[in-house]
Parts: C-alpha cells; structure tokens; sequence
C-alpha cells in the first residue's frame, strides 16, 4: 500500500478499516482489504498468493492466479472474490471440489484464519491489516458509455489510463453491456482518434470467409474473389481493431491472429507478400476466455497477448444505480436520433423508473434502450408510464429469437425451426458449463456423445470434462 493509502487508512474509523470494501466520502478512490492465500500443506507448501484484486482464481492451470500442479486439482478449480460482506470462495465446477472441516462446500465465506482443502493442498487464508488504494474516475461518462456507479468509474479510471497507450485491451461481460461503445471510448482518447476505428464481430462472420474478412485475399485466391479485396487489419492501419467477440474465432485462425499481433504483418489470403501493419487491439467476449484456455479451446499465449489490460463489465442488474441516467440521456436523444420525431421530449413516471431498476435486464443496456424506445413511440401520454414498458412483452422477445417463415412449406419450416432452436439452445447450453460435456449431458437430459455430435454438428465448441 502506498505512503498516501496508508494515511488515508490510518485516519479511517475502526468500524470502517474492518470492512473489506469501502468507498471514500469525495468517491474518488475506494479501498480493498489485502489478504492472501498461503497453501499450508501440500507439495507446495509455503506458496503465497497476495489477495490485491476482487477476484482470484486457484487452479492447475497457468492462467490462474494461484498455479497449483497437482492431478487432483482442476484447470480452474475455484476463485475467492472479495466482496461488501467479505471474502467469498466459490467452486468452479471443480472435479474434486473444495472441502472445509471435512465437508464438500460450493461457496463460503472465508474469516481470518479459515482453511480449506483443493485437491492434495490446504490453503489458508489470511486477512491483512492493509488496505489497497483503487482509484475512481471523476467523470460519469468514457467516451458515449455512461455511469456514475462505482463500478464503472473504476473502469473508466482504468481505461483512462491506458488508452493513451497502444495496450491491447480485453473487455469482458455480457451481451448488451456496453463492450463497443467503451472500445469507441479507447479510440477516441488515444492519439490514434484521427486514424480509423474499425469493428469485426466474429460472431456473425460465416466461417469460410473470416480468414478473407481479418487478412484480406488477392484476386483468384479462391472462387469467387474476382478482386483484391483488403481485410480488417489494413482497413484499421495506423487506428483501432475492434475484435468483438474474439472467443469465436476459429481455433485454426487463432496462430495466425497471433503472428500479426507479434510481428505487425500479414499475408492475405492467396498472397505471399507481407504487409505491414500498425493496428490497436481492443477485443471483446461474453464468454469466460480463461475457462476456454484451460479446455485447449483458446490459445494461451494468444489470450495474454490480447489481455494486456482486462476490464469485467458489470452487468446492468449489478448496477441499478445507473439506470435513471441511462433513461435521462435516451429521452434526451430519442428527438434528435429522430426516434420520436414530431413529438415533444418525454419524461418518465416515478414509478416506472422505480420499475426499471428493479428490473434483471438479461439484455443489459441494449435490451433497456428497446425497451425505452418502444415506450417512447407507442406511449400516448406525455411522460412514459410503467404500463408504457411493456416488460413482460421485452421478456418473451428475449426467449424468442426465432421467426416461422409462413411462406414455406411445413416441413421446411419445421426443419429450419428446429434446426435454429438446436443452435441457440446448445450454444446456450454450453456456454453455461463452460463446454463441460458430463454437466451438459446431466442439466439436458441427453447422452454425452448425443450432445457432442450436436456441437459438431453446428459447430459448437465443447470441451472434455474437467
């Protein structure tokens, strides 16, 4: 803990140095209670891990950050994550699970002194008498991404920090969480801003034409590419790459991604001459990238080189507190986006925003914009009532992702129903068990090699068990 932390801790009350998290009245800078991991018994005994972060991971795996070698312990075996009411350790799924005074736990809070078993190792945990200093932004906003919760001025802080640099950028959360609009953020703030911000989302690229999409591909290359086409990486030359969901990309274009990252050139496809490039990386994913590490699924050295700098977005329901803001500035542009064109700026019922923040929003801030923008044009009176929302309506459109073209044949349409609720429920299903074969054969109901040919079938990726 620095000089300047350490006098910040010292003036704190007792009641507010026992806390594991606390916020500074100015809410310019929060502290964290350091503790550490000590393995105990084992063959690594006398290991340490300083508890410096939220969140940590124990595991056999090397993206862990406690590395534990031992055949009885899982790639990512549990994590402790520091918390408003302490230290809480939580299972990942393990094999072998975590044991504490002889009983099989899935989480628990940890107290000074307490100690539980991961494979053949006893780690005990140990709170310190020192706090360490994280810094907030001042602002409410990060380029058009906006909040003023603590979490996400946190995360601004950081990216404030960084963006200035050509650090590659990882972004973590949920699907609607903001991942794009903080990744426009780093660009705009960096000395790259007057250069171009390009986006690919792996996710909707088909796989035949992604390695022409990132690389580029010269004429006859293949049939069907009558001209030189350039890709991704030459297009963003001297600004930004956006690579949302990179987790998707193909583990066979994953060297080849890397060698452009380590060497600052690329062939297109058909090519043989290299091309320079000087690319900015900021890349995204829903998905737990290391948990995709540790099944052989994502390269190890290809998600270090991407993560330079990690950010977790929260997910909406994790920060109530920035809703009203997000709804003030949406009203407020819904005219001038020419959402509500003709009619005058709404406002919104108490209740209603009451009722938007007690909502869970699966679709983070994207869904909530939806929401907003249907209350908007289909709301009659001058400010927007709770039965203007419309929620349970936004809940089926979550569940429904799927349209029946009448125009069809029956059976084709039934083929092309079924075929699409297979994808999304086993993309789903697999997302959920971190690709977990045993776990997802037992949660569906169907045999192990039934639920792989699946995957293989729509290309799905799927991991051995843990």
């Amino acid at each position: 803990m620095s000089e300047e932390a350490t006098k910040e801790f010292e003036r704190l009350p007792e009641a507010v140095t026992q806390r594991t998290l606390f916020v500074s009245d100015k809410q310019d800078f929060k502290l964290l209670r350091a503790s550490k991991l000590v393995i105990v018994k084992g063959d690594e005994v006398g290991r340490e891990l300083l508890v410096e972060r939220e969140r940590v991971t124990i595991g056999r795996s090397s993206v862990c950050d406690m590395m534990i070698v031992d055949g009885s312990v899982s790639g990512i075996h549990c994590e402790v994550l520091t918390t408003p009411r302490g230290h809480l350790l939580s299972d990942r799924d393990s094999t072998n699970g975590i044991f504490m005074l002889g009983h099989r736990v899935q989480q628990v809070f940890l107290r000074p002194g307490s100690e539980f078993q991961v494979g053949n190792n006893l780690i005990r945990f140990e709170s310190l008498n020192t706090m360490v200093k994280i810094p907030l932004s001042t602002h409410d906003h990060f380029g058009r991404a906006l909040g003023h919760s603590v979490k996400m001025r946190e995360i601004f802080a950081v990216l404030e920090k960084v963006a200035a640099s050509d650090l590659s950028v990882l972004l973590r959360g949920e699907t609607g969480t903001g991942k794009e609009l903080l990744a426009a953020g780093i660009h705009s703030y960096s000395l790259r801003k007057n250069r171009p911000f390009v986006v690919l989302d792996c996710a909707v690229v088909p796989p035949n034409i992604i390695e022409s999409t990132l690389f580029g591909h010269e004429k006859g290359a293949f049939t069907g590419a009558e001209q030189t086409r350039r890709g991704v990486f030459e297009e963003a030359h001297g600004g930004t790459l956006f690579i949302d969901e990179v987790a998707e990309l193909n583990p066979s274009l994953q060297p080849k991604l890397l060698r452009v990252l380590e060497q600052h050139e690329l062939q297109r496809v058909g090519g043989v001459r290299p091309i320079k490039v000087d690319v900015r990386i900021v890349a995204a994913t829903h998905r737990d990238v290391r948990a995709l590490v540790d099944k052989g699924l994502f390269r190890e050295d290809l998600f270090y080189r991407l993560s330079v700098v990690e950010v977790a977005i929260p997910a909406l329901r994790e920060r109530p507190e920035d809703i009203p803001s997000l709804v003030r500035r949406f009203l407020e542009e819904a005219i001038s986006y020419g959402i509500a064109a003709g009619q005058t700026p709404k406002q919104i019922d108490k209740e209603a925003l009451l009722f938007l923040q007690s909502h869970s929003w699966p679709g983070n801030v994207r869904q909530l914009y939806n929401v907003l923008e249907r209350a908007v044009q289909l709301g009659e009176g001058p400010s927007i009532q709770k039965q203007d929302l419309q929620l349970e309506i936004a809940a089926l459109e979550d569940r429904a992702h799927w349209r029946v073209d009448w125009r069809m044949p029956y059976k084709e349409a039934k083929a092309r129903l079924v075929e699409q609720f297979e994808r999304r429920y086993l993309a789903g299903l697999m997302d959920e068990v971190d690709g977990n074969l045993s776990r997802a054969s037992r949660e569906a109901g169907l045999a192990r090699h039934h639920i792989r040919n699946l995957c293989r079938k729509y290309n799905i990726a799927c991991g051995a068990d843990k």
